[in-house]
């Protein structure tokens, strides 16, 4: 229930990033609203431990990547198609599941991944069967955010006492390459006026509130579980760009995010659940 609420808000804060965007260039974004988040977790919860910033970090390089590849994304590319393609980390996490437990992956959901690549390409591509960069930026998003939930089942469990900061440390090194990739690139300095009430919002209620949220249910919940609740989010995305940017798609578009959110509903309906590190430990020692 609080992976859907979390969904939600990661789904509605497409708008506001897409107003932002015209006013602070994406990786600043990025930067300064994690840095934010993070110093907020960091006075709650300082990591006391190693093995939390080690974890914290490799975690941390996935969710920078998905992150800034989404930001830049959605600058050149529409709301609803941002939410819409994002929204494919569904159908790319239990792929890299399988791949990295060297299990292969059920029919169901290789049925929902093709399906889901279907209704992509319906979406995206152009006459001219070409992927626009936008479009292809968030691609790279959602393979990065399906690696970074993949990593997570295997990470936040070893942190169930400590899960603020863990959480900490991956928000801190997405500000930090971020804003150095930022400077480097972007040349900017502090944000304008205009943005820092997007940046607040997204900052306290989505990355502290939501993602605190994910990291805790995936001590519990396993990565292509977590993936399939959190497909809510381009619905809701999806929504919020029609409501307030009146953003339509074309009746291939349509066909298009029919057949995307088709194949989260196999993967969500028929592929089998999972169960995170720690509870496979429990049943191994359960069963010496």
């Amino acid at each position: 229930m609080l992976l859907a609420v979390a969904a939600a808000l990661f789904g509605m804060t497409f708008v506001a990033v897409k107003d932002a965007l015209t006013a602070i260039p994406p990786l600043s974004f990025v930067g300064w609203r994690f840095l934010l988040a993070a110093v907020v977790l960091l006075v709650v919860a300082w990591p006391r431990h190693r093995s939390v910033w080690i974890d914290g970090c490799i975690a941390g390089s996935l969710l920078f990547a998905g992150y800034a590849a989404q930001t830049i994304g959605l600058e050149q590319t529409s709301a609803t198609n941002s939410g819409l393609i994002t929204g494919l980390y569904v159908v790319f996490t239990p792929l890299l599941a399988a791949a990295f437990s060297r299990m292969a992956p059920a029919m169901s959901t290789l049925l929902g991944a093709l399906t889901s690549v279907v209704g992509l390409a319906l979406l995206t591509l152009t006459e001219t069967l070409s992927l626009s960069s936008g479009d292809g930026w968030t691609l790279v998003c959602a393979i990065a955010f399906a690696g970074h939930i993949v990593a997570l089942s295997r990470l936040a469990p070893r942190h169930r006492d400590h899960i603020v900061a863990f959480t900490a440390v991956q928000l801190l090194v997405t500000a930090i390459a971020s804003l150095v990739l930022s400077v480097m690139f972007e040349s900017t300095g502090l944000p304008p006026r205009s943005t820092w009430v997007t940046i607040a919002v997204t900052a306290l209620v989505v990355t502290c509130g939501a993602f605190l949220v994910q990291v805790w249910a995936q001590t519990i919940v396993g990565p292509s579980r977590t993936a399939i609740v959190l497909a809510l989010e381009p619905l809701f995305a999806v929504i919020t760009a029609a409501a307030l940017l009146g953003e339509r798609l074309t009746v291939r578009g349509w066909v298009g995010a029919a057949l995307i959110i088709a194949g989260t509903y196999i993967v969500l309906v028929f592929a089998p659940p999972e169960a995170t590190d720690l509870q496979q430990a429990e049943v191994l020692s359960e069963a010496h």
